[in-house]
């Protein structure tokens, strides 16, 4: 027969260690910056004062304490390839600054082109301009609300998926084995999800939304 305080003894090591991977996650998303409306400057700022305010903004979600967020060079090239309209007299009002958010986390998985294509219409109707009512910070102020009330569910969703991660190994033995198995699953859990995401933004952007792909191509 098996040992009974055995099994107890590591089935309690096992909600340990799903318990700490958890605490984990929850710590790492709870840290992570974004920019709250309230925080972005009504003034023109220089360009020295843009590229500091984003990387005192978003420092957490620096992957190496030398990582700049913003640079001189970014902001150039996104003029230059037309993401960004030009600063005025030298100075970046509070839509130039919006824009650079919105740049900062698409260019994540996004190509130049395909940012560009999403950027465009904010900046023909809404940059220093309303349309609908609407103006470029009301709709920054919107995709922020939006996202806090869907942290819970993303959070919860990841959760989930390391829970199914910590399942799928739980009878190796080994720890440092059982580590190594567990992370590699959660890690490709996590990148199909992006996998499916990203392809979705693409068919949005290339306005092929719901159309089959022809095998042959």
């Amino acid at each position: 027969m098996p040992n009974q305080s055995n099994s107890s003894n590591d089935e309690a090591s096992k909600r340990r260690l799903e318990k700490k991977e958890i605490l984990k996650v929850l710590r790492s998303l709870q840290n992570t910056d974004y920019v709250h409306p309230d925080e972005i400057p009504n003034i023109g700022l220089y360009m020295d004062q843009v590229t500091t305010f984003m990387n005192d903004h978003l420092k957490s979600s620096k992957r190496f304490k030398d990582d700049k967020i913003l640079t001189k060079t970014m902001i150039n090239n996104y003029t230059k390839n037309d993401l960004l309209p030009p600063p005025e007299k030298k100075k970046y009002s509070r839509e130039h600054m919006l824009l650079l958010i919105y740049i900062y986390y698409l260019k994540n998985f996004l190509s130049i082109n395909d940012i560009k294509k999403i950027i465009d219409p904010l900046i023909e109707n809404y940059f220093h301009d309303e349309k609908n009512g609407l103006s470029l910070s009301d709709i920054y102020d919107k995709v922020v609300e939006n996202e806090e009330k869907n942290i819970s569910s993303q959070v919860n969703d990841i959760i989930r998926k390391l829970k199914l991660s910590l399942d799928s190994f739980e009878d190796v033995e080994d720890e440092d084995d059982r580590e190594v198995l567990t992370n590699f699953m959660f890690i490709c859990m996590l990148s199909f999800d992006v996998y499916l995401k990203k392809m979705l933004i693409e068919k949005i952007i290339d306005g092929t939304l719901g159309e089959k792909k022809d095998p042959k191509e």
